[in-house]
């Protein structure tokens, strides 16, 4: 077990999984979080290494109980990516209440968990990389996701605070803000006329955020934005 291990919340079909497949090409054992069983077995048997861990990250007593196994099973995480993410569309009018509470419990309560539970050990080793995936609503709050944007935003403030903790004891956090719409089966359904060049592939977004995640120490990014070259903004 000498192997480094990267633990990534919100594997699903398209970010999750192609983050998996680049860090177990990059000799990472890989511990899989996700809520959907299935997914995560079906993957779990194509990546050598790999491990599946049923987990609602909004829930810190399942936090608990999988950092513990994954410990067990593959070791310390080095790199830990939280990409699972709650989102809902609708003005401050429309939305559920609710909703918004949900969506701030996996995006923003979901990474102080995480964090919280793993960096310890890093900072034991004097490295190691926390990454979170955003997008552009971290950034502003646009009327129809007012029950989204506002826990991306309290989770890149609450990433910049680690950082800002984390950094000089050698662990390296980052926030990613995907700035696009990502090649996904439903995505392609709901921009049908778009061409190819208008989506970001889950495979490019995997190539940046193993980027990050080793960077040498002497300049490392914490803000890392990303977008199709023909993206306004």
């Amino acid at each position: 077990m000498t192997a480094p291990v990267c633990l990534i919340s919100g594997v699903g079909p398209g970010t999750g999984s192609a983050l998996a497949r680049r860090f177990a090409e990059g000799g990472y054992r890989v511990a899989l979080l996700a809520r959907n069983e299935e997914r995560l077995a079906a993957l779990e048997k194509q990546l050598q290494g790999a491990k599946a861990y049923r987990c609602d990250v909004s829930d810190p007593a399942q936090v608990e109980t999988v950092a513990s196994a994954v410990e067990g099973d593959l070791g310390h995480p080095s790199v830990v990516i939280h990409n699972a993410v709650g989102g809902a569309f609708g003005t401050f009018r429309e939305i559920d209440p609710q909703i918004l509470n949900r969506n701030f419990q996996v995006n923003t309560m979901g990474l102080l968990y995480l964090a919280r539970r793993f960096a310890p050990a890093m900072i034991s080793a004097g490295k190691g990389a926390i990454v979170a995936t955003g997008n552009t609503s971290a950034l502003r709050g646009k009327a129809g996701f007012a029950g989204f944007a506002p826990t991306k935003a309290a989770q890149r403030i609450l990433a910049e605070a680690m950082a800002r903790d984390l950094g000089p004891q050698g662990v390296h956090v980052a926030y990613l803000v995907i700035d696009a719409v990502i090649d996904l089966e439903w995505t392609r359904k709901r921009w049908p006329e778009r061409l190819d060049d208008f989506f970001i592939k889950p495979k490019a977004i995997a190539d940046e955020v193993w980027h990050v995640a080793h960077q040498d120490r002497s300049a490392w990014s914490f803000n890392v934005e990303i977008r199709p070259f023909g993206e306004a903004w």
